[in-house]
């Protein structure tokens, strides 16, 4: 038996599914139940009979699916899959600068461990932030925003709501590798291809995009869209699936080191393993997670 035929043989047996995020290796995009967004994959881990979750992501992903199914079990098949941007901030860090702003909303990526979610007002997603943002101002126009950990992303946010936030400087090492010459020299040698690109990316680099949009954005986009060719700027892996889903398409990676060694690192291997040993196991405190849950259920309800 094959280790993917072990693998689906195993998730029966344990009344498992999978999950994986965009980004994840192409052969774990292929076993995965769901392919999608952090949030989005949360959200099915929500909705699905099965009592054990094999999250294919990191670790900030991975929490987010244990806090909208406390009672599942959610497994994380390599402990050490983690995000540098949501290392770059931490509870205390986040308490300290609210201290300073005491009359500030606090607008939270969903890039963020469970324990910084615990102390914000509302998360949000690439994908919803502007309109996250619109929803607060539209009842405190006047207010202080804190909006945490991306600075690139609040950024591109501040610009379409037209309201300067409180930045964390934080940003994701991948995305921050793709520079506007990239964008220029695709667009030199694919002139009729669209580029997109993610707001994670630098303004030099959204302000040199066809369109700007998260990865489900970014798939939606691909499918939708008469254009043929599309030059891609966000982490590799997504391309997998948008050949999968529109295979009379052409997509080119607007660079080859837009590539998150925290994604690569779950493989099939490690996900047998998982399965085998229940392992690696996402906890998170009750507390923590009641809290949490506030600022995921704030965006939920507004988009």
């Amino acid at each position: 038996m094959n280790i993917v035929d072990q693998i689906k043989k195993l998730k029966k047996e344990k009344n498992a599914v999978i999950l994986a995020h965009n980004y994840q290796l192409p052969e774990i995009q292929d076993i995965a139940d769901f392919v999608g967004d952090s949030l989005g994959l949360s959200i099915e881990a929500s909705r699905t009979d099965a009592a054990i979750i094999v999250f294919c992501g990191v670790h900030f992903m991975a929490e987010t699916a244990k806090i909208l199914s406390p009672q599942k079990i959610v497994l994380l098949p390599d402990k050490n899959a983690g995000c540098p941007m949501a290392d770059m901030i931490d509870a205390e860090s986040l308490m300290a600068l609210q201290a300073r702003h005491p009359d500030a909303v606090t607008v939270c990526y969903v890039n963020t461990s469970a324990a910084v979610k615990a102390y914000c007002d509302y998360c949000c997603t690439s994908a919803n932030a502007v309109k996250i943002v619109q929803n607060i101002l539209l009842n405190h126009k006047d207010k202080e925003i804190i909006f945490i950990p991306d600075k690139y992303l609040a950024q591109y946010v501040s610009a379409q709501v037209k309201h300067d936030f409180i930045i964390w400087e934080g940003y994701c090492p991948t995305h921050a590798k793709i520079m506007p010459e990239n964008i220029l020299e695709a667009k030199k040698l694919h002139p009729n291809a669209k580029v997109i690109v993610h707001p994670e990316c630098r303004p030099t680099v959204t302000s040199l995009a066809d369109v700007v949009a998260s990865t489900e954005g970014m798939s939606k986009y691909a499918k939708k869209s008469p254009d043929m060719e599309f030059i891609i700027g966000t982490e590799i892996g997504i391309i997998h699936r948008m050949k999968k889903e529109n295979p009379d398409k052409i997509f080119y990676p607007v660079t080859e080191k837009a590539v998150c060694p925290n994604m690569k690192k779950i493989t099939l291997e490690k996900v047998l393993w998982s399965l085998e040993d229940l392992s690696f196991e996402i906890t998170v405190e009750p507390d923590i997670m009641e809290k949490a849950r506030l600022s995921i259920e704030r965006m939920l309800k507004i988009v």
